[in-house]
């Protein structure tokens, strides 16, 4: 507004001061380039690395955190590319969440960032390997391979001998069983108490009402999918490895682990055999990627399409406005094509 009228010097000076305030509080708040997140006060800073680490430090940081996610809605993870200011963000966190394996830019700005309470979601549960085909049987509440992690996963460094996924394959989406995610879940919450001591009984209350959320999620999928008319299920993104051996599934990918990887031609054919064979109804295909393979092979075999969500980010197109609503979608649609009785 252009107001032509005197002012007293000192009030020039007391607005410039309050303005650069001003400015300095929006550039502190907007520390990663406008990525997902809050800043605020004597809040801790946290710097999550895509969505479902951003769910989790949200949900069991609570008023106690501000979160910032590196990665918007809408942007593809495994692609992320982070811009400088985004890498000085990270640097200026009190606490980072991420999952070694799934962001290779962002593990090498987080190894080179010398953050004390840095957290791989990937040292709280055990990894496996997953190919295109994944067949699973119901382990019910036990989980063999899990851990919860809860003690001395702060100490874990690069060299650690831990196996995370970018070397060996990996399968990285643990957040797609909610049993596993339940064992980060206590493993977050654990290393956020040690890391605001003052907070750790909201911390601590806080974690056990998310696991509590998750093991009701839990039970919906074991109770919705233990009668089907069929196992197997196609998908654009082999994400669903965890899910399938979780509750007794076959998941048969079009392509790996990669969301943008093409399919060979003699996978295509395998697929339109086992198609028919498994009684398979449906093609999957996520909100992320394209989904002009899954059509075409779903016109080739006569299959319908769906979204299954790999819940990599939360955009307008998901069918939920969270983890746990975004999930119960997936139950639904996996329901619907595997003729759940």
């Amino acid at each position: 507004m252009n107001v032509r009228r005197l002012i007293p010097t000192t009030a020039v000076a007391g607005a410039v001061v309050l303005g650069l305030t001003a400015l300095s509080a929006c550039s502190t708040s907007d520390a990663a380039d406008g990525g997902n997140g809050s800043g605020g006060g004597d809040k801790l800073k946290v710097t999550a690395s895509f969505y479902p680490m951003q769910f989790l430090a949200e949900r069991i940081g609570g008023e106690h955190v501000a979160v910032t996610s590196l990665t918007k809605p809408g942007v593809e993870p495994h692609d992320l590319e982070l811009t400088p200011r985004q890498i000085g963000s990270i640097s200026d966190s009190d606490y980072v969440l991420y999952l070694k394996g799934i962001q290779p830019a962002v593990d090498d700005a987080i190894k080179q960032s010398g953050v004390k309470n840095t957290v791989d979601a990937a040292t709280l549960t055990t990894l496996e390997d997953h190919g295109a085909e994944v067949s699973g049987h119901d382990h019910g509440h036990e989980d063999e391979h899990g851990h919860e992690g809860e003690e001395g996963h702060e100490e874990h460094s690069e060299g650690d001998g831990h196996n995370h996924g970018q070397d060996g394959g990996a399968d990285p989406h643990i957040w797609l069983d909610p049993v596993k995610y339940a064992e980060v879940a206590k493993g977050v919450g654990k290393s956020l108490e040690k890391a605001d001591p003052d907070h750790a009984a909201d911390y601590k209350k806080n974690t056990e009402a998310l696991v509590t959320e998750l093991d009701k999620l839990n039970k919906a999928y074991e109770t919705g999918l233990k009668n089907t008319a069929t196992k197997t299920f196609i998908t654009t993104h082999s994400a669903f490895g965890y899910l399938a051996e979780r509750y007794g599934l076959v998941q048969q990918g079009i392509a790996g682990i990669d969301p943008e990887a093409e399919p060979t031609p003699a996978r295509i054919q395998e697929l339109h055999t086992i198609a028919e064979k498994e009684k398979a109804t449906t093609v999957f295909f996520e909100t992320l990627a394209s989904d002009r393979t899954a059509k075409t092979l779903a016109k080739d075999t006569g299959l319908k399409t769906d979204v299954l969500d790999p819940l990599e980010g939360i955009t307008e197109k998901s069918k939920g406005a969270d983890y746990i609503e975004v999930m119960e979608s997936n139950l639904t649609a996996l329901q619907k094509a595997l003729g759940a009785k």
